[in-house]
């Protein structure tokens, strides 16, 4: 019995255990069988793939596979060290199935049996990634990771969760250590592998592929943790400075050429015809980064409750002793350390592809922009201060980060022209659609037909089916009639340079910013989702009180944000008014210098910043009032919910609930200031990307780019107006037939005004204009303070340009000549008729090329020689005749570095002489057979134009070339013109040839008087003479020297170097800028000022601590007492006067730190006005006025905000991590040691990535003015570089400057990322390391622990933060030495209280010169010698010479603008003891090229609102302005005519007259005009002598630089200059009378001698 029941016994263990045994495999079989699928469906899918590549490819060619050598296999894999990690793979898989095999035979499971096949599979897949080609080797990777890691997993779930917890035993542990073998190798197969390996470079172009950039080569890890920058870090640390050519290149995927290949088809207007607005255009270009970006998000938001979560089931362990605890501590002392890992590595990888779309955006927006840009109609813009506001609709305090900078325009325009900013513009232009810019320049021997009637809303361009015309277009509907589109247009239309400034510059940064709208979309949702679900699990429902207390206050930081954002509008008004002011004085400096306007232009830019400073403070006490309740609505939701939970729900306040729920609240606080600041960067993004497309749709653009959207009749589909009949002649002919043209579109006149003006040339209003208000106004409804130009172009007959002639456009000053140049060119507006179009052409063959040289020259920042050649293949023996034929050699010799010397900004090098004949020099050396030459000759001497007019519009370089000239001496050029049109008030008067129209009377009209006949005149010893005289015994015809030419050595590489390099600092801020802020911060009382702040933010600071721990004494009460024992409201009661406590000490501390920062503000400010101010013109000359701008608007942006505030945060943060570090070591003395090295590891982290940071910011930030100063230059040149149709050279030079400028951008952005996973991870281990002292060490209480790690969470944080903000700092106080180093420049004397002049003075306008000399720079060349002479008080004194004679620098040097040695005296004082501004104030100069400032004419006259009405309408009468008005009544101009920046809306004739007025109206007894009549036609300059003869006073001495003769042969002696030295002194009779003398030569060359010697009283010989 008791055998059979052992028997049975022994049965039932037997097959008891049996059953175990199968029920574990069965476990088994389950968990592998995911592995086991995974395999499978991989191998079919692998299968499936081979089988479809075999149908759709061809045999594989099988010289490809002859003989491969293993070091070819390498290489197609990518190196060495990627086929040593694969077979480092292929090793352990053999491995795997080594052991798998040993078991099998062990056990014969099916388990095992699915496993050998599962390690088999692997070892194939991984032996096919060493063997085969790089595509399939590709495959079999992905395959192979994808099977490693399900197998790798299902074993971490078998037999690693098991060991964290205390339920669960590893399935497999009686495998032994077979099981971890096998657990390790499949780590390292599927895990350790594929992390480390490198990756190898696959160019995005196969055919062009660029220098691999290591990010693209690095392994995933490298690419988590960012090791792949540690080359540039360590190689920035250990080197003084980092040079550019040191930093990583530039990835393929960051190229512009790529990314403007990827995104022009979303975003060109051309391409996208339908308007879309920016933003969904940027989405699609950016949709798969977009993707990416929203999945990390998700990921970072669930992550970043991988703290609280940790420390609530820490503490709660040790709160429970470990009773019913699932995990062990360690595990979640762990999760501290790896879960907030995984949510840096998921932040910072958001953030990598982020900003790297960043620099994208701006490379793409930048591109598109100035593409756009090279498409739009270039007109004066001449808005009310309103309209300039550029910024105006901006929420965020950016402004513009250097404000536009009017540059002159090009040409005498009636109207319009190129004014734009050398420093905040940058130029692009895409490959797509440059053939639309460029389509006139492509087309074979005519200009494309396209119409243009409103805004830009479509830009299509459609070409006439004959190409040799551009017809006229049939307006169906006009814009007057229809007045919102014309209100539209008129609007859109102003201030487009100014706007484009702002859009590359203030709105790129607003769309830059507004990168984290993704967060606001997806983030802040869930983790609000998040905080309630965690709160509400862990003090019920007392957490829907606090979310319902959150909504109830959420409106008080919504409503101060309001007050923000319309406080910010006003502010932006009045920082936009600030910046406007700053750049027009900058750009007219050397007019105020001029004039003595220093001080009273200070005090002018100083009021303007006083009313901006006051709304910086009202913004930033709001700013108090809003970050206040961000911080103060979380403490109170916590105070409240915590109260509801013990006073209402009666729980226990435990330490894991109070120190979970804190950190939560945290979060709560930061999400609040988030979604603040989310929703205001958004707002003002999509404000920037509102005006970006606004800019893209609604630009007013050429008439080869315009269509019509409203169009009806005939119109085509697409909005066109259909092209009429083609005319019925040749299509080489250049001119118009029954056309008009007007500088804009808005054209208020309507088809009926514009044929009866085509019908009757004259006005109705005939009677002479008279010098009274209404006058000036024309009958329309615009304000009487800003009255609008309008100028048309009319020509109702036919006008046809000679081939291969000279063609000669005359006129009078404001005639129209420039305009009719510009209308040949595209850049007016055609007015068409309403009948008979096929009768109205206008046409420019562009064929062969065309050239063009503006009378207001434009030249590149380049070497003279760059200028010349431009576009053009270089040439030397063409080089040599245009330098010869444009009378260029001597003045080469002038410069030390020859053709080499660079020019400077706007050509600042180069005298107006010079800048003209290089100009010419660029049309002449081109091979263009037309060219337009506007007025060449007007800034030329005698000699020069006469040299002009034989040897190079005579010579074998224009031979068969159409040559169409404007200008202002007939006498001198009719005998070489085939061709002759006359203009007046826009219309044509006559044309024809020159007998026709140029007979004796119309050239008395034009030039002056000449008694015989012009022909006659020159004689080939006259000629022989010039040229000995211009290139001396210099060279020989052909620009050949003869033999005897000494040859000139070759310029040292930078001798002709005038630009100063901006300097790059090197190392930290050094300690005068950091002074130069701390002095401004504390004033007179420093330390006064440091004491308060410091003593206020450390009471706050440490409040806020104790606040924390006051927390964790009411939580430890619930672990001593019964919960009914606990006083709750003593505690309630304490927690609201600490809050109440921080808040006040905060305040006060910040109120008493911000009136700190607004006296900072202003200090620095003046500092730096007042120095540009009163700096001297030399450092003028070699400073870009970009840089200046930078510095008042960029760099005083960072002084207005960012730097002030990272001062005070510092200074918070560092109070506040001493407070949280003593407070841990307070409860855990033992972990001082370790809490210290984590915070050197931290500090030398810090330090390391700081030194490489700072030059690679510095390097950006100079890396960009290359990109802004070239689209600064373009803009500047927009008609030039459209006429040469040169727009895919800048455009390719663009490309090239963005690329610089990416390069070092995407190194900063990743240096941040480098810096923050490295701190994130010292900040990790220093919590998980103290949470395992506390745990496993201290054994310490709950609420002592939760403090602590409390203290240990947010230190560890603030480490990263820290570092950051000095960082920034460091970057920022780039600023403060730019700004210093600008304080710190040379300076003109000055004011004393002895170099006041008495009150009389000057009494008289004597001068006395005695022995002056003058020099340009201290260790620079003389340029005056030993010049003497005396003018007696009331003289007319002329005074001539060839350029480079001394005739501006002895005008310089009578004002102490220059270097000089000697002494003048004027009324018998020497000048030299007169304080600046009181000697420039008493004596006026008019120099060449006027300068005006934006506004009113009356603005311009008087600036300062010094003179009444009378007084100006005298001083414009004697200028000589009513001479010249136009009878159209439209195009007058009076006190209240509108003026553009620069004066751009007026001829340069016009802004001259305008500039003597000015000059006249002072009424100084010393009157200087330096070529100031060089632009009027001769009929004006002789009313204007004239005037100058009768109007001004006797005592008044005026002087006179002239070229033409006539304008000063009546004076009572004449001044011949050279080389620096008065060769002649004397009245004109007496001169003439020396036959040998420089004047005598001069009068026997000109074209009239005869009247010439008439006006002197000589006679003739």
């Amino acid at each position: 019995m008791d055998s059979t029941m052992g028997s049975q016994q022994m049965s039932f263990m037997y097959l008891q255990g049996k059953s175990l045994k199968m029920d574990k495999e069965e476990v088994a079989l389950s968990t592998f069988l995911i592995p086991t699928c995974v395999a499978i469906a991989s191998a079919a899918l692998l299968l499936l793939h081979i089988s479809v590549s075999q149908t759709k490819s061809a045999r594989p060619d099988a010289s490809s596979r002859d003989s491969p050598s293993l070091r070819r296999q390498i290489t197609s894999l990518g190196g060495s060290t990627i086929f040593a990690f694969y077979l480092v793979r292929l090793l352990a898989c053999v491995a795997l199935v080594v052991i798998g095999a040993i078991e099998l035979v062990r056990s014969r499971s099916s388990v095992d049996t699915a496993l050998i096949c599962i390690f088999l599979y692997t070892t194939i897949l991984s032996l096919s990634s060493l063997v085969a080609s790089y595509r399939w080797s590709r495959n079999s990777i992905r395959h192979l990771n994808t099977v490693l890691c399900a197998t790798f997993a299902t074993y971490a779930y078998r037999d690693v969760y098991p060991l964290g917890t205390y339920k669960v035993v590893p399935q497999d542990g009686s495998d032994g250590c077979f099981t971890w073998v096998k657990i390790g190798l499949l780590f390292l197969a599927g895990v350790l592998v594929p992390l480390c390996v490198p990756r190898k470079y696959v160019p995005v172009d196969p055919k062009h592929p660029k220098t691999p950039n290591p990010e693209q080569t690095c392994s995933i890890l490298s690419r988590l943790t960012f090791a792949f920058m540690d080359s540039v870090i360590f190689k920035a640390y250990y080197s003084p400075s980092l040079p550019y050519e040191d930093l990583p290149s530039l990835a393929d995927y960051d190229h512009a050429e790529y990314l403007k290949k990827r995104s022009f088809r979303h975003l060109d207007p051309t391409i996208v015809t339908n308007r879309r607005n920016a933003f969904f255009s940027l989405v699609r270009v950016f949709t798969w980064e977009f993707s990416v970006l929203s999945v990390l998000v998700l990921l970072q938001s669930v992550l970043d409750f991988a703290t609280p979560v940790g420390v609530k089931n820490l503490l709660g362990y040790i709160e429970t002793n470990g009773v019913n605890a699932a995990f062990r501590p360690w595990v979640w002392i762990a999760w501290l350390f790896l879960g907030p890992l995984l949510q840096t590595m998921a932040s910072e990888s958001y953030l990598y592809i982020t900003t790297r779309q960043v620099v994208h955006a701006e490379a793409i927006l930048t591109e598109v922009i100035l593409e756009h840009a090279l498409r739009i109609r270039v007109k004066a813009e001449t808005d009310d201060e309103e309209d300039r506001k550029a910024s105006e609709t901006s929420i965020s305090s950016n402004y513009p980060s250097a404000s536009a900078s009017p540059s002159q325009s090009e040409s005498d325009m009636a109207t319009p022209p190129d004014s734009g900013d050398e420093e905040d513009q940058k130029t692009l232009q895409s490959d797509t659609h440059s053939r639309a810019a460029t389509n006139a320049t492509e087309a074979t021997d005519a200009t494309d037909t396209t119409l243009r009637p409103g805004s830009s809303s479509s830009s299509k361009v459609i070409k006439s089916k004959e190409p040799s015309k551009v017809s006229a277009l049939a307006l169906t509907t006009d814009s007057s009639k229809n007045p919102k589109s014309q209100k539209i247009n008129s609007e859109k239309a102003k201030n487009i340079l100014g706007k484009l400034s702002n859009l590359v510059t203030t709105d790129m940064q607003n769309i830059t910013d507004g990168k984290e709208a993704l967060r606001l979309i997806i983030q802040v949702p869930i983790q609000v989702a998040l905080c309630v679900w965690f709160l509400e699990r862990v003090l019920g429902w007392s957490a829907f009180v606090g979310l319902a207390t959150i909504i109830i206050l959420f409106p008080i930081p919504g409503y101060f944000t309001k007050l923000m954002q319309s406080r910010q509008k006003i502010k932006m008004k009045k920082t936009d008014a600030r910046i406007g002011i700053v750049t027009e004085t900058l750009s007219v400096l050397r007019m105020v210098k001029f004039f003595g306007w220093e001080s009273l232009m200070g005090d002018r830019i100083k009021d303007a910043r006083e009313e901006e400073l006051v709304y910086v403070k009202k913004l930033r006490l709001l700013e108090l009032a809003s970050g206040l309740s961000n911080h103060v609505i979380p403490l109170i939701v916590m105070l409240v919910t915590y109260a509801t939970y013990t006073v209402v729900m009666k729980q226990e306040l435990s330490a894991s609930k109070v120190f979970s729920s804190m950190v939560v609240f945290e979060k709560f606080s930061m999400l609040m200031w988030r979604v603040m600041h989310y929703v205001n960067q958004s707002v003002n993004a999509k404000v920037s990307l509102d005006r970006v497309t606004e800019f893209l749709y609604e630009t007013e653009l050429l008439d080869t780019f315009q269509t019509h959207p409203h169009t009806s009749g005939s119109a085509t589909s697409d909005g066109l107006i259909p092209v009429t009949a083609p005319p019925p002649f040749p299509t080489q002919e250049i001119g118009f037939r029954n056309v008009a043209f007007s500088w804009s579109n808005d054209y208020s006149g309507n088809s009926d005004e514009y044929q009866s003006g085509l019908s009757t040339p004259t006005s109705t209003r005939s009677e002479p204009f008279e010098p009274s208000i209404s006058s000036s106004v024309t009958p329309t409804s615009q304000s009487p303070r800003s009255i609008k130009r309008q100028f048309t172009l009319k020509i109702p007959d036919e006008v046809i340009f000679q081939r291969n002639a000279i063609n000669l456009i005359v006129g009078s000053t404001g005639s129209g000549k420039t305009s009719m140049l510009m209308a040949l060119l595209g850049e007016m507006h055609l007015i068409p008729r309403n009948s008979g179009l096929h009768q109205s052409w206008f046409n420019l063959p562009r064929g062969r090329g065309v050239a063009y040289a503006a009378q207001e020259s434009w030249v590149q920042n380049a070497t003279i020689k760059e200028n010349i050649i431009f576009d053009s293949p270089f040439e030397a023996t063409r080089y040599r005749q245009v330098l010869y034929q444009c009378a260029l050699e001597k003045d080469l010799e002038l410069f030390q570095a020859g053709d080499e010397t660079e020019v400077g900004e706007k050509g600042l090098t180069l005298s107006g002489g010079q800048k003209a004949r290089v100009t010419l020099a660029r049309a002449i050396y081109s091979n263009a057979e037309v060219l337009l030459l506007d007025d060449v000759l007007a800034a030329l001497d005698v000699h020069t134009s006469k040299w002009i007019v034989e040897k190079c519009f005579k010579g074998d370089l224009v031979k068969d070339r159409t040559i169409l000239l404007v200008t202002h001496n007939t006498s001198l050029t009719h005998p070489i013109a085939g061709n002759v049109v006359s203009l007046k008030d826009g219309q044509v008067a006559k044309q024809g040839t020159v007998a026709e129209v140029l007979g004796v009377s119309e050239v008395e009209q034009v030039d002056g008087p000449s008694t015989e006949n012009v022909e006659n005149v020159e004689t080939i010893e006259t000629i022989e003479q010039i040229e000995d005289e211009i290139i001396g015994n210099h060279g020989g015809s052909n620009g050949e020297g003869d033999g005897t030419k000494s040859k000139k050595s070759p310029p040292v590489e930078g001798q002709g170097k005038l630009i100063v390099a901006e300097e790059i600092q090197i190392g930290n801020v050094g300690w005068p800028a950091v002074r130069l802020l701390i002095k401004g911060l504390g004033g007179q009382h420093v330390i006064l000022f440091v004491a308060s702040v410091f003593a206020s933010f450390l009471l706050s600071e440490s409040a806020e601590i104790f606040q924390t721990w006051f927390l964790g004494i009411w939580a430890s009460q619930y672990e001593r007492k019964d919960a009914s024992e606990v006083d709750v409201v003593f505690y309630l009661v304490g927690y609201s006067l600490i809050l109440l406590f921080v808040v006040v000490t905060f305040a006060v501390g910040f109120i008493i730190y911000l009136y700190g920062a607004l006296r900072a503000s202003r200090s620095i400010h003046k500092q730096l006005v007042q120095s540009v101010l009163s700096s001297t013109l030399r450092w003028l000359d070699t400073t870009p006025t970009s840089r200046v701008i930078t510095r008042a608007t960029q760099d005083m942006r960072d002084v207005d905000g960012p730097l002030p505030n990272q001062i005070s945060n510092l200074l918070r943060l560092t109070i506040m991590m001493i407070g949280q570090f003593c407070s841990v070591i307070y409860f855990s003395p033992a972990f001082l040691l370790p809490g210290i090295l984590v915070s050197v590891a931290g500090a030398l982290c810090g330090s390391i990535y700081i030194k490489a940071q700072l030059p690679i910011k510095r390097i950006q930030s100079n890396a960009k003015a290359p990109v802004l100063a070239h689209f600064g230059t373009v803009m500047a040149g927009l008609v030039s570089v459209r006429a040469y149709g040169v727009q895919e050279r800048f455009i390719k030079e663009s490309l090239t400057r963005i690329n610089y400028y990416s390069r070092p951008s995407r190194v900063f952005w990743n240096l941040n990322r480098w810096i923050d996973v490295r701190l994130d991870l010292l900040g990790n281990v220093f919590s998980a390391s103290l949470a395992a002292y506390l745990v496993y060490v201290s054994h310490g209480q709950a609420a002592t622990i939760g403090f602590s790690l409390n203290m240990a969470v947010m230190f560890s944080s603030s480490i990263l933060y820290y570092i950051r903000i000095m960082n920034m700092f460091q970057v920022r106080a780039n600023s403060l030495e730019r700004i210093n180093a600008y304080i710190e420049i040379e300076q003109e004397p000055k004011p004393t209280k002895e170099g006041v002049p008495p009150a009389y003075w000057p009494s008289s306008g004597d001068l006395r010169v005695e022995n002056l000399s003058a020099r340009y720079s201290p260790d620079g060349p003389q340029v005056l010698q030993g010049i003497n002479f005396h003018i007696k008080s009331g003289e007319r004194i002329g005074v001539v010479g060839r350029t480079g004679s001394g005739k501006s620098s002895l005008m310089l040097s009578l004002l102490r603008c220059i270097y000089t040695d000697g002494e003048v005296y004027l009324d018998g004082i020497s000048t030299s003891t007169i304080n600046l501004d009181d000697l420039r104030t008493k004596i006026t100069i008019i120099p060449q090229m006027p300068e005006l400032l934006s506004g009113t004419v009356r603005r311009n006259l008087d600036p300062f609102d010094q003179y009444d009405d009378a007084a100006l309408y005298d001083a414009l009468r004697s200028a000589g302005l009513y001479s010249i008005q136009s009878e159209d009544e439209n195009a007058r101009v009076g006190l209240d005519t509108a003026v553009a920046s620069g004066g751009g809306n007026l001829s340069v004739g016009q802004r001259q007259i305008i500039a003597l007025a000015r000059a006249m109206v002072r009424e100084s007894k010393l009157l200087i005009l330096d070529e100031a009549t060089s632009a009027i036609d001769y009929k004006t300059d002789a009313v204007i002598q004239s005037s100058l003869r009768h109007e001004l006073k006797g005592d008044v001495t005026l002087i006179t630089v002239a070229h033409r003769l006539q304008t000063i042969m009546d004076a009572d002696k004449i001044m011949v200059l050279d080389a620096g030295r008065i060769v002649e002194y004397d009245s004109p009779k007496e001169l003439l009378k020396n036959e040998s003398g420089h004047l005598r030569a001069l009068v026997d060359e000109s074209a009239d001698k005869e009247h010439l010697y008439q006006m002197a009283g000589g006679v003739a010989t």
